[in-house]
């Protein structure tokens, strides 16, 4: 899956003004080995200055992009969506979600300014305080009215608690199939589920399938290989 993005464009263009970037696949295509995704045209020194760069940004990124579509393949067919983290390269994070939509998956939370989450480790502050979820939640609501919440919960007993609080999403931290199964019977479409933590390629069907209407997995990032993709050069003989 190639993934080209105006960044590798930028990389030359930076280096020499009159060099010529021109893209022959669409971003989002599956190529075949030995595919020639890209040319660019210009000196030489800028060419071979910018190849390094260039080459890591299309590596990395058409490996996001790549994985990406594997478990949005493995899921075909069902209404669930493959989604992305925050678990990306610092520096990075706009690039590698864009690579995730180019290879068919959907893009989660950029940040908190994007959605409210209130993770175990908030829960744990928040006892510590004298607050309930239901609070929080509130709380979130009072200052920031149009941000979406989503709560984590690792067990089936602290899915109650979640949802009198009302959040739009709940996420199942690490639940196993069977329990994921058993949160969708109770939960009944009052808020949407996401499914994350200890996400593979192999299980990831088995898990759409148990009805929740996200899995949200860090690898499509954190641990994507980058592609093998070579520049060669190709000199123009001028003399004459």
């Amino acid at each position: 899956m190639y993934k080209r993005h105006v960044v590798a464009r930028y990389v030359f263009a930076m280096l020499d003004e009159g060099t010529a970037f021109e893209a022959h696949v669409d971003e989002g295509d599956e190529v075949e080995r030995g595919t020639i995704l890209a040319s660019v045209v210009g000196p030489a020194r800028a060419i071979l200055s910018g190849e390094r760069t260039a080459l890591n940004f299309v590596q990395r990124l058409s490996g996001v992009a790549t994985i990406t579509s594997r478990y949005v393949e493995a899921i075909e067919g069902t209404d669930c969506v493959i989604l992305d983290t925050r678990k990306t390269t610092p520096g990075l994070r706009d690039l590698e979600k864009y690579a995730v939509r180019c290879g068919g998956g959907a893009n989660h939370r950029r940040d908190l300014a994007v959605m409210g989450m209130i993770k175990d480790n908030h829960r744990e502050a928040l006892a510590r305080q004298g607050k309930t979820l239901a609070q929080a939640v509130a709380t979130i609501r009072q200052h920031a009215p149009e941000t979406p919440v989503e709560v984590e919960v690792d067990t089936l007993e602290e899915l109650p608690g979640a949802l009198d609080a009302k959040p739009e999403w709940i996420l199942l931290d690490n639940m196993t199939t069977e329990q994921m199964r058993e949160a969708v019977a109770i939960v009944a479409g009052r808020a949407r589920l996401e499914a994350s933590g200890g996400i593979t390629l192999e299980r990831v069907a088995e898990i759409a399938a148990t009805g929740v209407d996200a899995i949200s997995s860090g690898a499509l990032t954190h641990s994507a290989p980058a592609l093998d993709i070579a520049l060669d050069i190709d000199f123009e003989d001028r003399a004459g």
